[in-house]
């Protein structure tokens, strides 16, 4: 498995190829970017930005893992609003036209949501309504993904769908689309479940996965935590991901950011990262 870092877990405000050479720096094999609504990679930009950043990347010795995109809060795919679903949607194709030319194989699709209780005032959709809308714009979307040969990997988050391994995998299997998979996070089942038990029924369908770290006891928002830190049972995760043959990145998610040098989560991250994948002794 190759080591990755998301650029949400850099400090605020840096830019992309600060990240990318801070990234180098700590010794990362690849890092994910991420689609903002403005910015240097950003739904206003095109194949002009992204092409820099990828001979940038180049040009440093670290690839490109994948490309997230934090927009789907504001514009889910499930939404009550006929606009803001059309409004997800267009973010989604944006996201394979640029990781198309970022020379990604991968981007994180969140699929919509129930509910978000983290985010003051969000709708409440009605499961059946969500799920139906769900499995309409991830089957549109998968025709697009076919054409950029880009993976669209669903996000397991906290949106109170798709709540089960077993859900998630029979969503997946129901679109029908070798483009269409899981973009497992570890750190997000500790809440109600247990990552090994998600890696073993999701199998080959997983396309990408997140390191993260959870303590159940601080629970929301504030029982994420460093890795190795939380709940996460790590030899376990590893040797699941062994068991089904998973063998490409894994890439820390890092929340919250440290509040002073906020540049040691990244060599923190880094170094836990590869206690967890066996590629060094303790010093």
């Amino acid at each position: 498995m190759k080591k990755g870092i998301n650029a949400w877990s850099f400090p605020a405000g840096m830019g992309a190829k600060e990240c990318i050479r801070l990234a180098k720096s700590a010794g990362f094999d690849g890092i994910e970017l991420a689609l903002a609504e403005t910015g240097e990679l950003s739904l206003a930009g095109g194949e002009k930005e992204a092409l820099e950043l990828k001979a940038y990347a180049k040009e440093t010795g670290i690839e490109l893992s994948s490309l997230a995109s934090g927009l789907y809060w504001d514009y889910p795919l499930t939404s009550n609003d006929e606009d803001i679903r059309r409004k997800g949607l267009d973010v989604a194709k944006k996201q394979l036209e640029t990781a198309a030319a970022l020379g990604v194989d991968t981007i994180l699709l969140i699929p919509g949501a129930v509910g978000v209780d983290f985010i003051p005032g969000a709708e409440v959709v009605p499961y059946d309504v969500a799920y139906d809308r769900a499995q309409e714009a991830v089957s549109q979307l998968a025709h697009t993904a076919a054409e950029h040969q880009v993976n669209i990997g669903l996000e397991n988050v906290w949106n109170k769908f798709l709540l089960s391994p077993l859900e998630m995998r029979n969503f997946i299997d129901e679109i029908g689309s070798p483009w269409v998979g899981s973009y497992f996070d570890v750190g997000n089942t500790l809440a109600n479940g247990y990552p090994e038990h998600w890696i073993s029924i999701l199998g080959k369908r997983i396309k990408k996965v997140h390191f993260k770290d959870y303590r159940r006891q601080a629970g929301g928002l504030h029982g994420f935590v460093d890795l190795l830190a939380g709940d996460v049972d790590y030899p376990a995760v590893v040797k699941a991901l062994e068991a089904v043959g998973y063998d490409d990145y894994v890439i820390a998610e890092m929340i919250p950011a440290y509040t002073h040098h906020s540049e040691q989560i990244i060599y923190n991250t880094s170094r836990s990262m590869d206690r967890i994948l066996g590629r060094e002794a303790a010093r």
